[in-house]
């Protein structure tokens, strides 16, 4: 049987615990709401962005004239996975599941002989990655000192990658990140960036809207390529900051419920161990007070 004062020491750890946990949970749906309204706000913005440069690419069409981050390199053998996630732990199954996607891609594109790159943003998916394929890493991005994502945080890293790029280091760029649908869902997503792909539509059907573009098609197309590598990775930020708070809401909100469990287990352990140890001392005395 436990010791009195050893249950009474874990009762208070436990509650001390579920005091942390309460409080981050608190910090997390707060900062939420913020992160979910300016990845909701994001989103409009990108899909415009993504309908306008695909309907310019259909016009252009991806041929060897065509810009290099739309008709791509001619080859497909070398990979950059830009691999996101949080700076932070203690979020459920944020980090996991994103560096799990990652590695189904790189175990895939290794088993067709493909050369697999690697470029971290977030400690959290370098740590693990670090372990089984530390040797395709190529570079990583820390953001554990920025209080708030903006657009120059996305384009920082659209810089390196398009750098990277441009001197020939990789043929095709995908990025992995969560997208947020709920406090309780978030889908890990992996979105192609280089060379661009769109969505085909039915936004450019007969009798639709027809524009002429100045100075050309091409010319647009050639400088919105690289604002749109910039956007997907800013709205991947987002869409990553909110799901992050969403998986740290609940997963502190399940730990806070499990440490009240755990005090009530506790607490009945301990009213038994104290009842028997008053009902031992009451049978000494009886015991003494019938042996006199």
């Amino acid at each position: 049987m436990p010791n009195l004062k050893d249950l009474k020491n874990r009762i208070a750890s436990v509650k001390s615990t579920r005091k942390i946990t309460k409080a981050m949970q608190m910090v997390a749906a707060a900062k939420l709401r913020r992160a979910q309204e300016a990845a909701e706000m994001a989103r409009p913005y990108a899909e415009k962005m993504a309908a306008v440069m695909g309907s310019l690419a259909a016009s252009v069409g991806g041929g060897e004239g065509g810009p290099a981050l739309l008709s791509g390199t001619g080859s497909d053998k070398t990979h950059l996975l830009i691999v996101m996630t949080a700076e932070r732990g203690l979020c459920g199954g944020f980090n996991s599941s994103i560096v799990k996607l990652a590695r189904q891609h790189i175990e895939r594109l290794r088993g067709e002989g493909k050369t697999v790159k690697i470029l971290t943003v977030g400690k959290k998916g370098r740590e693990q990655l670090r372990r089984d394929y530390g040797d395709l890493s190529i570079g990583h991005v820390d953001l554990s000192e920025v209080k708030r994502l903006g657009y120059a945080n996305a384009a920082d890293i659209a810089g390196q990658v398009l750098d990277r790029y441009a001197a020939g280091e990789f043929d095709v760029a995908t990025i992995f990140y969560n997208t947020f649908e709920s406090v309780i869902s978030q889908v890990p997503t992996a979105q192609q960036i280089i060379p661009a792909v769109f969505e085909t539509g039915e936004g450019e059907a007969e009798g639709g809207p027809q524009y002429d573009y100045e100075p050309s098609e091409e010319a647009v197309l050639e400088d919105l390529l690289p604002r749109g590598v910039a956007t997907q990775i800013f709205t991947a930020l987002l869409e990553n900051g909110a799901s992050e708070q969403g998986a740290r809401m609940s997963a502190m909100d399940n730990a806070t419920r499990n440490a009240g469990e755990m005090i009530d287990r506790l607490t009945i352990e301990y009213n038994r161990s104290r009842q028997a140890v008053i009902t031992n001392e009451l049978i000494e005395i009886i015991s003494g007070a019938e042996a006199l």
